[in-house]
């Protein structure tokens, strides 16, 4: 079906209705996510009206919500393993449901079997001459889903990437596919804010040269990034990247030269923005693409030094307690890499695991730093693995400080609006003046 021309394997694909009709009722289905969420599929998918009790089990995903609706209530039935947009709604009214759990150790669970997958909705490349096709933008889990379900049904986009790494899916293991050539769901970066700014320059100040890096997407991760241009031999090893890496590395900051863990070479799991970043991975030998469990293993994580982890949270507590998956008991995203990178940078030569958010929400109203958390609250970074905090009101380190001094070190940087209260409330918890 193959040749070195790349030409035949086309002569297979089919619809995509046709792809899914290899679903049969009661499955579990995992389904490749961000950038390369299977839209074609999952909408196929959504249209049948013949399945029951079948499960879909994703980290976010982009495009396309059909998979959700009240409509396919009691056919399909979404199981994040992290939560994006798309499904928060569905999850708070009961018609999905989420899973806690480390970005590091769900490969395992599939695996183990523990997480029984029967089939992989996947977005792959187009095979190369050796019949090879790659997960392209996002390998995190996917490359665990895609070695152990039994059936793997695809979407072959010209417009995918091909990454290196462990990134292969072999083109004869795909059981059906589809072929494509539209574009991929795109995040352009937003202009900065000016709190955003500010925390950009409190962060950068605390990267040294020849740190290796770990950051997420929005609007603080690109205004530090924005701000290291000036550094020199930093190193990249992450869960993600987006378009501020693709310039700063251009600027000649990053050479990751000094790394332990693949020297030479930028170490990723998935990454999200637009074409830029896209054209920036696409064949090519310096980015290594490599499962969650690996790239989020603190053993592997800790062999570099001066690891600078860059996350964020909607509520820490003044003993440092921090919640970053929900809102209450609202979930909102999920436990991701976090603690991976929260660990594996305090377990790092002169790692710093930084927290980074902006001291309020809801346009000033609420405080992110507050006296106790908010009933049903999750608690993803727990008080004694939080180092760094910073807000746009400066930065401190909780470690080795007592509850006591917690308190006050997350208080002098909360917004001035609520400190007063907050010192209240730390007095009446922790009995001591004012």
């Amino acid at each position: 079906m193959l040749n070195l021309k790349g030409v035949e394997w086309r002569k297979a694909a089919v619809s995509a209705d046709t792809v899914v009709a290899r679903v049969k009722s009661g499955m579990n289905v995992f389904v490749h996510g961000g950038c390369a969420t299977p839209v074609p599929l999952l909408e196929a998918l959504a249209r049948r009206t013949d399945l029951e009790g079948v499960k879909l089990y994703h980290l976010h995903t982009e495009g396309t919500s059909a998979f959700v609706q009240p409509e396919v209530a009691g056919r399909l039935r979404s199981i994040s393993l992290f939560a994006g947009s798309m499904v928060r709604r569905a999850i708070e009214e009961g018609r999905a449901d989420y899973v806690p759990v480390f970005l590091s150790d769900i490969p395992e669970l599939f695996a183990s079997g523990r997480i029984r997958l029967d089939a992989a909705l996947l977005q792959v490349s187009p095979p190369n001459a050796h019949g090879h096709c790659t997960l392209g933008t996002s390998i995190d889990v996917a490359k665990a889903a895609a070695d152990n379900a039994p059936l793997i049904l695809c979407e072959i986009n010209d417009s995918m990437p091909r990454t290196h790494g462990n990134s292969v899916v072999p083109f004869q293991r795909i059981a059906a596919f589809t072929s494509s050539a539209r574009p991929l769901h795109q995040h352009v970066p937003q202009p900065e804010t000016e709190i955003e700014a500010r925390i950009g320059e409190i962060i950068a100040g605390l990267v040294e040269d020849r740190s290796c890096l770990q950051m997420g997407i929005g609007g603080i991760p690109d205004a530090v990034l924005t701000r290291l241009k000036g550094k020199q031999d930093l190193g990249v090893h992450t869960e993600m990247f987006s378009d501020r890496f693709v310039e700063l590395f251009e600027s000649g900051a990053v050479t990751n030269r000094f790394k332990t863990v693949s020297p030479g070479r930028t170490v990723t799991s998935f990454v999200i923005g637009t074409q830029r970043v896209f054209d920036f991975v696409d064949d090519n030998p310096l980015v290594e693409f490599h499962p969650s469990d690996r790239t989020n293993d603190t053993s592997v994580i800790r062999k570099n030094e001066r690891v600078v982890a860059i996350n964020s949270a909607l509520q820490v507590d003044l003993t440092g307690q921090v919640c970053a998956d929900s809102l209450g008991h609202r979930i909102y995203s999920g436990i991701g890499g976090q603690m991976d990178f929260i660990r594996g940078a305090a377990l790092s030569r002169g790692g710093k695991p930084i927290l980074a958010f902006s001291s309020t929400a809801a346009h000033g109203t609420i405080s992110r730093i507050t006296h106790e958390l908010n009933a049903g609250a999750g608690v993803v970074t727990t008080r004694g693995h939080v180092h760094w905090i910073v807000t746009e009101h400066g930065a401190v380190n909780l470690h080795g400080l007592s509850l006591r001094e917690r308190g006050e070190a997350l208080i002098s940087i909360a917004h001035p609006d609520f400190r007063a209260e907050l010192r209240r409330k730390l007095n009446d918890i922790r009995h001591f003046s004012c």
